[in-house]
């Protein structure tokens, strides 16, 4: 079954016929063909098949994890697909990454939500643990969703990441998290994670060595 839906997850990247001048994957979610452009020189401008698996997961959950008129916000969204993907399925997405990656970003956002969406997204800086109150008040800022792809691999923020996910998440927010597992130090996250979240494994795919979780606050997921 694992290697049946990965197949099915994995037939939604098509690529470009011809060679053009920027390089770009092609992706087919919730009812359109969506154009990501990539470069090679950064880990955030690549598509990792953890974004995939959280998209693939959006649009065939989407009468139990509605999006529709729900604020979500994407960490570390990178290229731009899973909020892309979010935006056409009715949510009001922010979209945010590192400063240097926001032109990609804001690109590939654009060029795939523009007069497709019932909400245009917005794009903003996020460096983990930096700013925060200022940038993302805990006072105004409510968001229904967290969602994160491949957000832990091997960098030294670990601490500022577990930061943010504590101070954008209310008592009532879910976090959809797709996380590949690579080395132990990353691993042994998710135990941090826990100590301030419950965490629920709702899908699984050995062959990607790939884990999707629902969190929310402690005390707070049978609620």
């Amino acid at each position: 079954e694992d290697e049946q839906i990965v197949a099915e997850i994995m037939r939604r990247r098509f690529f470009p016929a011809l060679i053009t001048h920027k390089a770009w994957e092609g992706f087919r979610f919730a009812g359109h063909e969506i154009r990501i452009t990539e470069a090679t020189d950064c880990y955030g401008a690549v598509v990792w098949p953890s974004a995939l698996v959280l998209c693939y997961f959006l649009e065939t959950n989407s009468k139990q994890y509605n999006l529709v008129d729900k604020n979500v916000i994407e960490i570390g969204a990178g290229t731009g697909l899973v909020s892309v993907v979010a935006s056409l399925l009715g949510a009001l997405v922010t979209a945010t990454d590192l400063p240097e990656l926001l032109g990609n970003l804001r690109h590939n956002i654009l060029q795939n939500t523009k007069l497709k969406c019932k909400h245009q997204p917005c794009v903003k800086e996020l460096s983990w643990g930096i700013d925060l109150e200022k940038n993302f008040p805990r006072s105004s800022c409510h968001f229904d969703y967290i969602m994160a792809a491949d957000v832990v691999y091997h960098h030294p923020f670990l601490d500022e990441l577990l930061l943010t996910f504590d101070h954008l998440c209310k008592n009532d927010t879910v976090i959809l998290w797709a996380m590949k597992f690579r080395l132990d130090k990353e691993n042994q996250f998710v135990g941090r994670f826990q100590t301030l979240f419950d965490l629920e494994v709702i899908s699984n795919f050995p062959s990607l060595n790939i884990t999707l979780y629902k969190a929310m606050r402690k005390g707070r997921m049978k609620a």
